[in-house]
């Protein structure tokens, strides 16, 4: 039989040793290769990105807020007394008259009050009655015996006169004339007396007991009258035309609850009246002056208007600018109405532009990516920009006239510096 040679065999493992060593040769070959290779330009599709295009001319710098319509004449309605609600007559929302009864109170011991001014007054005019009775009966008999006194003197004088007349025909007596003369002077006295009497009484006497009745029934009056005034009170009016809303969106009354003398429950707004009260964020207020004019976009149209205040405390980053409407709201506008409201700041002439980038800051530098190569491609490039605006910003330094940049979020590529658009 026939026997292998060894020669052979190592033979083979020696071909089969070359082998692996040119395929790790291949394969490193091609590793390297690979490596030195740039990555793939990533695309985008050009109608899933906004492209904005510098230009040149004038440039309104607007800043933009949010707020609510509101009114300007809001009447706020307190509850005069205290007092338990018995039921609510008007739900916010309704259309109210100045006589419109909102909600109705019950206070038991107010009632009781009621009652007893209603005595007290009733007693006071009986008082002043029984005494202008009175008094015209002292008036009376003062007036009569007034009466009597000057015809006590009359006749006593008539009987001096007869007296004399007998005394000069030596009838009587010098002492008996003497007497008479002085009963007319005694008598004369007296009625002078009386008449002051009757004078003081009608002047000063019987004025004065009246006016201190007189006062005693005002005070009645008063009295009753405040305590009518109170108990109708526990109607609660809406006091103004307009549209009745709550105090907040927190505070509600409810029926069985006690409310105290002067609490707020509701508030009145004249719908034909309103201004838009708009917050603005603290960095862009600081621009906004009185008097500029603005734009109040309330979802069924737009309405020019002027800045009328600026408050000048700082809720929360925000400052609130009220601005008043100088143009026909749309149907529908009411209070509370949700709005959004454009200013304008100031008027750039000549300034290169372009429409401002979600990542754009005022005078700031930022790298965004300008389209190139007739727009197929995109690169990034370092752009300074200047005043900027709502939808606009000034262009100071990177970018010239008619030139392209993506105005849409950029960060998903912070990685490269080269896109293409599809």
């Amino acid at each position: 039989m026939d026997v292998p040679r060894k020669s052979a065999k190592r033979l083979r493992r020696i071909r089969r040793g070359l082998y692996a060593l040119a395929g790790l040769c291949v394969a490193a070959f091609i590793s390297i290769n690979v490596s030195r290779l740039k990555p793939a330009v990533p695309s985008v599709d050009r109608r899933a990105v906004v492209v904005g295009a510098v230009e040149r001319g004038l440039m309104l710098r607007k800043v933009r807020g949010v707020g609510t319509l509101v009114s300007k004449e809001i009447l706020w309605v307190p509850a005069e007394v205290k007092g338990r609600v018995r039921r609510i007559l008007v739900e916010p929302g309704t259309v109210v008259q100045p006589d419109t009864v909102i909600l109705e109170l019950t206070d038991p011991s107010l009632e009781l009050e009621l009652f007893d001014a209603q005595s007290k007054l009733d007693s006071a005019m009986a008082s002043l009655s029984a005494m202008r009775v009175s008094l015209e009966d002292q008036y009376l008999a003062k007036v009569a015996s007034l009466a009597r006194t000057e015809a006590s003197y009359k006749e006593s004088e008539l009987r001096a006169e007869v007296e004399q007349k007998q005394y000069d025909k030596k009838l009587i007596s010098e002492l008996q004339l003497t007497l008479s003369k002085t009963r007319v002077a005694e008598q004369r006295r007296q009625l002078e007396i009386d008449k002051r009497r009757f004078e003081m009484f009608c002047k000063q006497t019987m004025p004065a007991q009246l006016a201190e009745q007189k006062a005693s029934l005002r005070q009645a009056i008063s009295f009753y009258e405040l305590k009518k005034s109170q108990t109708e009170a526990l109607r609660v009016l809406a006091g103004a035309e307009g549209i009745l809303a709550r105090v907040s969106e927190d505070d509600g009354i409810e029926p069985g609850q006690l409310v105290s003398a002067g609490t707020v429950v509701a508030k009145v707004t004249n719908t034909k009246s309103l201004k838009a009260q708009l917050k603005v964020q603290e960095a862009q207020a600081r621009d906004i002056q009185i008097g500029q004019p603005a734009e109040i976009d309330t979802y069924h149209g737009v309405v020019p208007g002027k800045v009328s205040r600026i408050d000048p405390t700082v809720i929360q980053g925000h400052v609130t600018v009220d601005v008043s409407l100088e143009g026909p709201l749309p149907v529908g506008a009411r209070p509370d109405l949700s709005v959004i409201g454009t200013i304008e700041i100031q008027r750039l002439d000549d300034v290169l532009y372009v429409g401002r980038p979600i990542y754009a800051s005022q005078n700031g530098a930022v790298e965004l990516f300008k389209v190139v190569d007739e727009g197929q491609f995109a690169v990034r490039t370092r752009v300074r920009f200047g005043r900027a605006s709502v939808s606009t910003i000034e262009v100071t330094e990177g970018l010239d006239l008619g030139d392209e940049i993506l105005l849409s979020d950029i960060s998903r590529w912070d990685d490269v510096d080269r896109i293409r658009l599809k």
